[in-house]
Order: structure tokens, then sequence, then C-alpha cells
């Protein structure tokens, strides 16, 4: 009977030894099983994302962007502090537009130069696609002074454009850019413009959307003419000669960005608009859906 206590201490100690490498293995182990259950549902989740928001081009929702960027956000530009407000207002839509919430694009952010009241990003969304050089669609979101509608109805159609192509393979990949300077006089515009030409590695074509809706048809144009060389173009709208859509002295971001060795063509349905020009208010409703509509097959054509 005494010797009883001493054969039970040592299986309480072997037990205690076994809880001590079980338990710390144990949990080491389910966290693990926990972290890939995490990641594989996450990822799963990203793998399905772009298919969940894909919205047509629709008049009333064009016409809700717009009201949006000219009545509610209004003027954006960098001299002001109720423009520079504009110009984050602006972004935070667009981002907001083309995000998980909405679009379903993983939207990427990358910081503008500095101004007196900030700085604001150019903003991208990719649709992924084969292994060819990318197609760039850009539009700028800053305004002339407080003339806010025709620089607003390009940046209006590429939003549409994007979210109607969330869940399309297209084939070649496709990147939605907005630019935060352009068309604001006392912007760094040359300096944005350089870090973004910088930035794209070996675009395939570079379409810059401006002002949509005066026709349904698109006018399209290029500084350098080897660039219009598509029968794309053609079928989607009538290729006109650079000078036919500017008068002379006037800066057109398509141009500034040929300069700088990127593949740009001009995409719109009306020549520049001069400082001096009235901007002719809101365009009608069905003429820019169906400009609109162009683009996006535009777009599609040439991602093929």
């Amino acid at each position: 009977m005494s010797g009883a206590p001493e054969t039970e201490e040592p299986r309480r100690s072997r037990w205690v030894a076994v809880v001590l490498v079980v338990l710390p293995l144990w949990l080491f182990v389910s966290a693990g099983i926990g972290l890939w259950l995490w990641y594989k549902g996450h990822t799963s989740e990203e793998a399905v994302e772009p298919s969940k928001f894909a919205t047509p081009i629709e008049a009333k929702r064009l016409t809700d962007d717009m009201r949006k960027l000219v009545e509610i956000i209004g003027e954006r530009q960098v001299s002001s502090e109720l423009g520079a407000k504009g110009l984050s207002r602006a972004a935070s839509m667009i981002e907001g537009s083309l995000g998980p919430s909405n679009a379903g694009y993983r939207v990427e952010l990358e910081g503008g130069p500095k101004t007196s009241y900030g700085s604001w990003p150019v903003i991208t969304a990719t649709l992924p696609g084969d292994g060819r050089n990318p197609l760039w669609v850009v539009a700028a979101y800053d305004t002339r002074g407080d003339g806010v509608e025709a620089n607003s109805t390009g940046v209006v159609s590429l939003i549409a454009v994007a979210r109607a192509l969330s869940n399309e393979d297209l084939g070649r990949p496709v990147t939605f850019a907005f630019l935060p300077h352009a068309y604001d006089p006392s912007a760094p515009v040359l300096p944005l413009l350089e870090a973004f030409a910088g930035s794209v590695k070996e675009a395939e074509l570079m379409l810059v959307v401006e002002s949509m809706g005066a026709k349904e048809a698109l006018m399209i144009s290029s500084a350098e003419p080897s660039n219009l060389e598509r029968s794309e173009f053609r079928a989607h709208g009538s290729v006109v000669d650079v000078e036919a859509i500017r008068r002379e002295g006037e800066f057109e971001l398509s141009s500034a960005l040929v300069e700088l060795d990127q593949p740009a063509v001009r995409i719109s349905t009306r020549r520049v608009v001069g400082e001096d020009e009235s901007e002719g208010g809101n365009p009608d409703p069905a003429r820019h859906a169906a400009a609109t509509a162009s683009l996006a097959g535009l777009v599609v054509d040439l991602a093929k």
C-alpha cells in the first residue's frame, strides 16, 4: 500500500509532459489551419469579386453621375480651397464607384505632385488579361476654373465604361486611369504627366477620353498619325486630323502625352474647348449614353 503514491507520480508527470508538448503543437497547427482557411476564402472572394457588380451603360445613371460631379462637387482645381475640396471629393467618387463595394475593382492610388492645397492621386483600376501589352483608357478629373460640364462628361463616361466591363474577359489587359491635373492652368500639369507617362509600361495604345455627349458619334484623333491605323477606330467613329479638334496654342491632353512618347489617341464628341469658350451645359442624356456605349465597344474591340 505504501508504494502506490510512488507509481502514480511518474504517471502524472508523463501526462503533464504530454500536455506540455501536444497543447502548443495543437495551437500551432490549428492556427495554421485557420490562417489557411481565411486565406483561401479571402482569395476566393477576390477571384469572383469583379463579376459581382457590372452595371449597364444607361442615360439615367450617367445623368446622376453628372449631377454629382457638376452640381454637388462642382469646380475642381488647385487655386482655391473650394476647388481643392472638389478634387478630393471627385477622387473619392471615382474610387468609390469602381471599388469593391460597387464595380468590384481593386483600385490603386498613386500620389500626384504637391500643391499649396495638397495633392491628389492618379486613380487606376485594371481588368486583367493575357500577356500582351495593355490598353490604357484615361480621363482627367480636374476642371478649368469654374467650368465643369465638358470636363465632367469624359470622367463620367469612363466610370460608366469601367463599370459595364468589370466582369468581362477582354483578352488584352485594360487599365482605366483618372488623372488629377490636365485642364487647370494653375495646376502642376507637366510634372504630373511626366510622372504618369514614366509609370506606364509598354502601353499598346492609350485612349484619352475628353468631352463626351455633344454628338453620338466619336471624334478620334492623334498627334501621331500612326496611332490611328486601326480599323476599329473607323468602326466606332470618325478619324479626324488633330488640327480639326483644336485651335492653335490650345492645350490638348493626348498630344501632350504623345510628346512624352505615349501612343495616345483623343476620344471625344467635339473639338477642344478653348479657355475663353462656354462649356455648353450638360449633354443630352441619350447622346451621352450613346457616345459612352460607342466608347465601350471600341475598348472591347481594341482589347481583342
